[in-house]
């Protein structure tokens, strides 16, 4: 733990930027996760930085493996007016559900590899830009969310053997081919076995290749943050679910004819065996049944004034 001091001289007072005139901010609270995806040595002491220049005490766990769930359940019950998150998807999904919509405000900085929250709220800012433009113009910002089982999740989920595609389209954004295809093959061999059956609602049940659940945050289609959106793929061959997965690669994967969509207040999906999903960019193996819930508050980002929707934010758009 480190403590930036708050004292400062009445010149550094004059010349240092001024914070976000939206809300008080005195007390921050910080984890930091230095081994994530896209953080870096000396993360730490430059975001605590940071935090000085807008006049800012905060106290900074520097954590991994092990030490992230206790940290982050420790600066919650510190009460701050903002906990800042600099680490990778996991570590932002469980903070934001620690969180809560009764907690302090969070500010997920873009720390993993895949950053699937804080594009949804930054765009493609990297972390530093985005915690200047959250000190300096952040607005509340009441998320709303989804949760499966108990997993909770802010800008989408995948259930079904789709979810199996994203170790490959993380190796081709990373342009190892190589790596993309061998991790391809591996999900072909294990996919499209097409046993996920589902219930929207008061709905008839469906059988599909998998369901693709996108918050309000990324959906196009849900103006109003009153359910979440539901997308059903339903490819009736391997041939055409091998199709749609390349589209999700790229985009465009809305228009494609196999896939239907509908806003969702409560679901639920069931298999054979254990569904592969991912939520928020995480990987899960759920149970065999898969209860799924809007929340129309699930926490209070600090963020600029979005809103930042992109369907290729990864983890949304059918196969994460």
């Amino acid at each position: 733990m480190s403590e930036a001091p708050f004292v400062v001289s009445q010149r550094d007072a004059d010349t240092r930027p001024s914070l976000t005139p939206h809300c008080q901010l005195r007390r921050v609270e910080a984890v930091v996760n230095e081994a994530s995806g896209s953080v870096g040595d000396g993360a730490a002491q430059e975001l605590e930085a940071i935090c000085a220049e807008y006049g800012l005490a905060v106290r900074v766990a520097e954590v991994k493996g092990k030490e992230i769930g206790p940290a982050l359940e420790a600066a919650v019950k510190a009460a701050p007016d903002l906990l800042v998150i600099l680490a990778g998807d996991g570590t932002a999904r469980l903070g934001a559900e620690l969180a809560g919509p009764d907690g302090p405000l969070v500010a997920c900085l873009p720390g993993g590899t895949m950053n699937v929250l804080p594009k949804a709220l930054y765009g493609d800012r990297d972390w530093k830009d985005a915690l200047h433009a959250t000190l300096s113009e952040g607005v509340v910002r009441p998320v709303s969310g989804g949760r499966i089982n108990e997993h909770h999740f802010f800008v989408a989920a995948i259930l079904g053997s789709p979810a199996l595609w994203a170790p490959a389209r993380e190796a081709m954004r990373e342009g190892k081919l190589k790596l993309a295809v061998r991790r391809g093959v591996g999900a072909w061999k294990r996919a499209f076995q097409g046993d996920l059956r589902y219930r929207l609602d008061d709905g008839a049940i469906g059988r599909a290749e998998a369901v693709s659940v996108l918050c309000p945050l990324i959906s196009k289609a849900m103006n109003e943050e009153t359910a979440l959106e539901v997308a059903i793929l339903t490819p009736s061959s391997a041939t055409e679910a091998f199709a749609l997965a390349m589209k999700a690669l790229w985009g465009g994967w809305r228009a494609d004819e196999s896939v239907e969509t509908y806003p969702c207040r409560k679901g639920v999906a069931t298999a054979r065996g254990r569904i592969p999903a991912i939520l928020d960019g995480e990987t899960v193996r759920l149970s065999r049944r898969a209860e799924i819930e809007f929340r129309r508050v699930a926490f209070r980002a600090l963020a600029p004034e979005g809103p930042h929707p992109a369907e290729d934010v990864p983890g949304g758009p059918v196969i994460a």
